[in-house]
């Protein structure tokens, strides 16, 4: 069985996408499902492959924040049915200690199963229309296409009355975000939270930590952006405020207890370090290309700093507590969509990278 369909296939990290015929030569194999996409957000990670230094293979189909309904399975022990709606979110083993502890976001084989290279198993099933390999799976699922062939343990089945096309972004950006407040720092009522950066993962951070009753505080240097954040139930406050770390304690009532940054900036990371109050959490969720200077004095007072993937979240649960809540009314990550034709990613790309747009989601 060979299936043709559309697909943006990225050939060099200089090139645009092209969209263009893609074949897969096989059924699914023992625990995967075929996913007939209804949307893939665009994630900055999908875009930091250009300045990957070639470790993420090419030519390859990128997207890994796909939603959509399950048109073939591979046995029973997929758990899943054809005609299932279902949110994708990234790959892991299954098999390592933190896989079997529920901590699949620090899989040991995270980072070669996601950015690169993804499976060994069955790569050459996939092709563009002369033959040519592609790289295997983009997180599990190399979604910005027509169909995704993803391991059943990726994907989160989701009420069928759910607008599917725009679920995507839970799997990712707004999982990160959401998840950073509800699991890493496991905010509550009481609790104050200085978000830095209000792009998706930022403002899913906000919404979260209004959801869970914190009080938060919002930073960023674009008006538009705070706006959204201040809707959203933040206190906004531009980056270039005079004495940034004396603003958001004054306005914490002594400092922060959690801090998130989105943003990588070295100034930005000092200054949340110091919005601290004592025993405050800083959590990082930006990959930082840099050695990170510390200022004197900034871990001080039991301050601690960690690095958060995939807001430890186990998707299964998470994915379900998101869509509850904004049927809910309480996380309206609808509101930061913007939609395109498949044939239109190179501009979804742009309007991204130009901060236009907060979440990309494209359509098929």
């Amino acid at each position: 069985m060979t299936r043709r369909f559309g697909a943006a296939v990225l050939r060099s990290y200089e090139s645009e996408f092209t969209v263009e015929e893609v074949l897969l030569h096989t059924a699914p194999a023992d625990g995967e499902i075929l996913v007939e996409i209804a949307g893939c957000g665009m994630c900055r990670t999908d875009l930091a492959v250009r300045r990957s230094a070639g470790r993420s293979p090419l030519p390859a189909v990128l997207g890994h924040e796909g939603a959509g309904v399950v048109v073939e399975t591979g046995g029973p022990h997929t758990g899943l049915n054809n005609g299932d709606h279902v949110v994708l979110s990234f790959d892991s083993c299954g098999r390592c200690r933190n896989c079997m502890d529920a901590a699949s976001a620090y899989c040991d084989s995270f980072a070669s199963l996601n950015l690169f290279g993804g499976r060994k198993e069955n790569a050459a099933r996939f092709t563009d229309a002369a033959g040519g390999a592609l790289a295997p799976r983009w997180f599990g699922q190399s979604s910005f296409a027509e169909y995704a062939m993803v391991p059943a343990r990726n994907a989160v089945r989701v009420d069928p009355a759910l607008p599917i096309e725009l679920l995507g972004p839970l799997g990712c950006g707004f999982l990160t975000g959401a998840g950073a407040v509800f699991n890493s720092f496991g905010a509550g009522p009481g609790d104050t939270i200085a978000v830095f950066g209000a792009g998706a993962v930022g403002l899913a951070a906000v919404m979260a930590a209004t959801a869970s009753g914190a009080v938060t505080v919002a930073i960023d240097r674009h008006p538009e952006r705070l706006a959204l954040a201040e809707r959203f139930g933040a206190t906004p406050l531009h980056a270039a405020s005079p004495d940034l770390p004396g603003r958001i304690r004054q306005l914490t009532d002594g400092g922060a207890h959690y801090a998130l940054d989105t943003t990588a900036s070295a100034q930005l990371i000092n200054d949340a370090l110091r919005a601290l109050r004592p025993t405050g959490h800083l959590g990082l969720v930006a990959r930082l290309h840099t050695t990170l200077p510390l200022v004197p004095g900034a871990l001080d007072r039991g301050r601690k700093i960690s690095h958060i993937c995939e807001g430890d979240a186990v998707p299964g649960l998470l994915v379900p507590r998101l869509t509850g809540l904004w049927q809910a009314g309480r996380f309206p990550f609808d509101e930061l969509i913007r939609t395109y034709p498949l044939a239109d990613i190179n501009e979804a790309e742009r309007d991204c990278e130009a901060g236009s747009v907060v979440k990309p989601v494209v359509i098929p």
